[in-house]
């Protein structure tokens, strides 16, 4: 498509053509046998990509959906929602939302979390869970998830560990058993580069236990609905089949890829644009906390953004503006999901030529 501009936005990405084709199957029954070995073969590949024995709950939503389904499952009374830019707000906000006493502890945007951090949010109280992002897609902050859950297993054990991996699922490596983690959460349309409209959570079987404590779970994002319906590999609601026959060959591709290299292939291309926006710009993420999978840039030369897409567009290429308060102040360049090093150098050279850098 000559009108098409490859995407080198945090979302959605790039959807290689053969999977966008597996979308245009023939439409099955949900509750037919076909549709359950569609899922038993996505299910494994899910789980090896996350390292976990875990549920796998395939949701016909965005990410946002499983944020609430994480809440609603996991949260009796309260929980600390740990902020750091506008997604982990929403996580702080969906909580809220639902009903639960939610108590921010925020940081500036920009910086991560570490296990320190989270330990002092958490002095002094005792609640049901934590929300935080993994990997802040508004600033490009990167949380040490694996310092985190390691103090979180030796001081509140008790305390359930709700994690967005929205923009890091299918980039970085996460081991969810090793972390013990109790929800990981993500949207399709990210690093894993399917097309919007699914979803990916893993469960642990103790925030399948906490779930069957807590009243008014909801029906749609109900933990112990969709474990029930698993057992039979099937949904508890209509799912998007089409999605799930994209996110086969999309998952195929992943195990087939390798995940090592996988993971090494978003490092580096992070490693390049970091490289190139340091020498000509100034990187907005706070160091050490830089993500892997998008580099948010602080436009120290007050370009206009919108007018460097307008002219990358001449190129069918586009990155994306600061998100919300960010917006013309920061910009930021996506290297997540089947973009590669050739893809990135091309974006490089362009912006070079149209700024003259």
């Amino acid at each position: 498509m000559t009108d098409h501009k490859k995407l080198f936005i945090p979302g959605p990405t790039e959807v290689l053509p053969d999977v966008l084709a597996e979308m245009s199957r023939p439409m099955i029954g949900h509750r037919f046998s076909e549709c359950s070995a569609l899922i038993s073969e996505i299910i494994p590949m899910v789980q090896e990509m996350l390292y976990t024995k875990n549920m796998i709950f395939l949701s016909t939503s965005s990410g946002t959906g499983l944020m609430e389904a994480a809440v609603r499952n996991c949260v009796r009374e309260s929980c600390v929602s740990f902020v750091n830019g506008a997604f982990s707000k929403r996580f702080y906000e969906i909580a809220l939302a639902n009903g639960k006493k939610a108590v921010p502890f925020e940081i500036p945007s920009g910086r991560g979390f570490n296990a320190d951090l989270v330990d002092a949010g958490l002095k002094g109280q005792k609640v049901d869970a934590i929300t935080i992002v993994h990997n802040e897609t508004a600033t490009a902050a990167m949380s040490d998830i694996y310092g985190i859950a390691e103090m979180m297993k030796a001081k509140y054990p008790e305390t359930s560990l709700l994690v967005d991996m929205v923009s890091s699922m299918g980039g970085v490596k996460l081991e969810i058993d090793k972390m013990g983690i109790d929800v990981a959460l993500a949207s399709g349309q990210k690093a894993l580069a399917l097309p919007p409209g699914i979803a990916v959570a893993a469960i642990s079987p103790r925030a399948l236990e906490k779930a069957r404590t807590v009243p008014n779970r909801g029906y749609y994002f109900d933990f112990i609905a969709v474990e029930k319906n698993l057992a039979k590999n099937q949904t508890h609601i209509t799912p998007t089949i089409s999605h799930f026959y994209a996110m086969r060959k999309q998952m195929k591709r992943i195990i087939a890829e390798g995940l090592e290299n996988r993971w090494q292939r978003h490092l580096k291309m992070a490693e390049r644009v970091r490289s190139w926006a340091e020498t000509h710009f100034r990187i907005f993420t706070e160091q050490g906390y830089r993500s892997n999978t998008l580099t948010c840039i602080e436009n120290t030369r007050n370009i206009s953004i919108s007018d460097l897409n307008k002219k990358l567009a001449e190129y069918h290429m586009v990155i994306s503006n600061g998100y919300g308060d960010l917006k013309d102040k920061t910009f930021r360049i996506a290297h997540m999901g089947e973009l590669t090093m050739t893809d990135i150098n091309e974006l490089i050279a362009v912006i070079d030529g149209i700024l003259g850098l």
